[in-house]
């Protein structure tokens, strides 16, 4: 990947990581298999406990430092070997994790930069270089330093249809997701084409993708980058899924929504209409309504109901099936005889005498 590419990806993914002096950190060193391999390993390092990501061997990721003991151990790591052991937590809602509550396996990292944020928050730009499982505690103070052991992966066969046909998949299933997922910037296509080596595009992926944390761990538990790769096809055959779900979803709400805005700014259109040319036929309908129920002697209750369905009359598009129901209904409020009696005679005798003579 040329300079000028790699500059165009690295600033819109993670502007903060230009330097002063214009230059740019990698989310990813493309780069042959055994660059990862390459650094030493101390027996002790110090363990940094990484909150809600996990870091795979060869990307680069922006932590960001919140915690004091986080500081100080970023900070030493720096101004000594830069190396540092990743591991992500069981919890991540826990503010003070013991070295019981990580993950036994992580990521043995390299700090490649260290930038003090406008904000006064500290961000450890961190390249993950090999996996490794925590061994033994040595000391909790000030922060974590442990024993790690590294762990070997499994690497497929150079000419292996099976593994090559999984890494297909993978870009393709990819840059559908960037395509169909609006919060993915089209730009983050260009590294998944660009990556030539497998095993670092497998492992950016698992970095990049939006599954769980939990989801992630278990990818970097997997030891043979073929398992790897097929596992995590199977979190992007769901990923899609819930995407084109989603898309599907918010697309029939807002086809229905759109139908309503239209019925309903052309109703409004028609009653302006209407009333330049003279007046509009259903507010004299309801005038004369509110008209006649000024001389009904119905209580406060049945004023109120009237009121209430008078108002969703006015409201509803004239157009509209239930319209007609709303003004028989009206209609009927209006007929019944409220508070209005009859003088009856209720002798039974001329009642016998009416019937009768019929």
């Amino acid at each position: 990947m040329d300079k000028k590419s790699r500059r165009t990806y690295n600033e819109i993914l993670f502007p903060e990581n230009l330097d002063g002096d214009g230059d740019i950190i990698p989310i990813i060193a493309d780069g042959e298999e055994g660059d990862l391999e390459d650094v030493e390993v101390p027996e002790t390092i110090p363990v940094l406990s990484l909150r809600n990501t996990v870091l795979f061997p060869g990307v680069v990721l922006p932590i960001s430092i919140g915690r004091p003991k986080s500081i100080q151990l970023i900070k030493d790591a720096y101004r000594s070997d830069k190396i540092v052991g990743t591991v992500a937590q069981k919890d991540p809602d826990m503010e003070n994790p013991g070295f019981s509550d990580l993950h036994s396996v992580g990521t043995v990292g390299q700090i490649v930069k260290l930038l003090e944020m406008p904000d006064g928050s500290t961000t450890a730009i961190i390249q993950g270089r090999k996996r490794m499982v925590l061994s033994e505690l040595i000391s909790n103070d000030p922060y974590f330093m442990a024993k790690v052991k590294s762990m070997p992966e499994r690497k497929p066969e150079q000419r292996s249809k099976d593994f090559d046909a999984i890494v297909g998949s993978l870009k393709d299933l990819s840059l559908k997701i960037i395509k169909i997922n609006p919060n993915i910037s089209p730009e983050a296509s260009f590294a998944i084409k660009n990556i030539e080596n497998n095993t670092y595009l497998i492992n950016f992926i698992c970095s990049n993708t939006d599954i769980k944390v939990q989801d992630k761990q278990k990818l970097l538990e997997i030891n043979s980058i073929r398992d790897r790769g097929f596992q995590l096809l199977e979190f992007l055959v769901q990923e899609i899924q819930v995407l084109e779900l989603k898309n599907e979803l918010q697309s029939k709400v807002k086809s229905d929504l759109d139908q309503q805005q239209r019925e309903f700014l052309l109703h409004q259109q028609m009653k302006t209409i209407q009333n330049e040319l003279g007046g509009n036929p259903l507010e004299k309908e309801i005038e004369e309504y509110r008209k006649k129920a000024e001389t009904k002697k119905w209580t406060q209750d049945v004023k109120n109901v009237f009121e209430k369905e008078l108002d969703k009359l006015h409201r509803m598009n004239p157009a509209a099936a239930e319209y007609s129901v709303q003004v028989n209904y009206i209609q009927t409020l209006l007929d019944l005889p409220w508070g209005d009696y009859t003088q009856d005679n209720l002798d039974l005798n001329n009642a016998r005498q009416v019937l009768w003579t019929m």
